[in-house]
């Protein structure tokens, strides 16, 4: 009597056959990468590189940042190549004063870097420099200087003072202060001494826009300036802001070269990787 197949000795069974990884099976799995990568970067996180130095002494020319998205809405401007799938804003909500935020310039649409001072119906003003909101002065403290070294990324700037390091390299030395709001929000900025614009207003922020300052006071184009291509940003309105500045993930000098690996390693900043904004 013949054993049937399924009575088979599993050593005699034959095989299943390997699967293979079919051409429409990749192309799924890298359609669902993308979407997830679009996704990430559309409604969660933005990266922005700081790209001046109106933002010292927080912020470095050469900083990789991460933003988020949600805590102030979704709109065109947030979106990946500036894509009209929103009409406009989804989720709206007002940053607070002292954000560092990333917002979309009024009239040429490049990505900027601020802080935010004033919100909508804040009276601001600045007198010698020192911020005024609501007529109430902002405190500031002097605090040790700020000293950046020389580099492919950052020079110094007129109002600093130039000075050798002891192992004879080259660095910037800057007058730093504590800035605290009326509202209690602290943090650091630098002042190059008497300009033009340590004088201004005050100006009423109308509904739907913000008041946005540099860190960097005397080299920073700013709500102090109209609103051109290039150049100040005037009043910024809340649906052009992207989001909210979060951690530094890689901070570099500039002097890296791509041909020299150990280059890669001595031009990080590594004590200024990883702080939080």
């Amino acid at each position: 009597m013949s054993m049937s197949a399924a009575a088979q000795p599993e050593s005699e069974q034959e095989p299943a056959p390997a699967r293979r990884e079919t051409v429409g099976g990749y192309l799924r799995f890298v359609a669902l990468l993308v979407l997830a990568v679009l996704a990430f970067r559309g409604f969660l996180f933005t990266p922005f590189t700081i790209p001046s130095e109106s933002m010292l002494p927080g912020l470095i020319k050469g900083d990789y940042l991460v933003a988020a998205k949600w805590p102030y809405g979704w709109s065109r401007w947030s979106l990946p190549f500036d894509a009209p799938l929103i009409e406009g804003t989804i989720a709206p909500r007002l940053p607070e004063r002292g954000d560092i935020a990333i917002f979309r310039h009024p009239v040429d649409g490049t990505e900027y870097i601020k802080r935010v001072i004033g919100l909508p119906g804040d009276r601001v003003a600045l007198r010698g420099g020192v911020v005024v909101l609501n007529g109430a002065p902002a405190i500031q403290r002097r605090f040790a200087d700020f000293v950046l070294p020389v580099s492919p990324n950052t020079g110094c700037a007129w109002g600093a003072v130039r000075e050798s390091a002891g192992d004879g390299a080259r660095q910037c030395r800057y007058a730093r202060f504590s800035e605290t709001l009326p509202g209690g929000r602290s943090y650091l900025v630098l002042d190059f001494g008497a300009t033009p614009q340590d004088d201004f207003g005050p100006v009423t922020v109308p509904a739907g826009h913000v008041f946005m300052l540099g860190d960097n006071r005397d080299n920073s184009q700013d709500s102090r300036f109209l609103a051109s291509a290039g150049g100040g940003v005037g009043l910024v309105p809340t649906s052009r802001l992207v989001g909210r500045a979060e951690i530094v993930l890689f901070s570099t000098d500039g002097s890296a070269r791509w041909y020299n690996p150990v280059s890669w390693f001595t031009a990080a900043r590594w004590n200024h990787i990883g702080e939080r904004l």
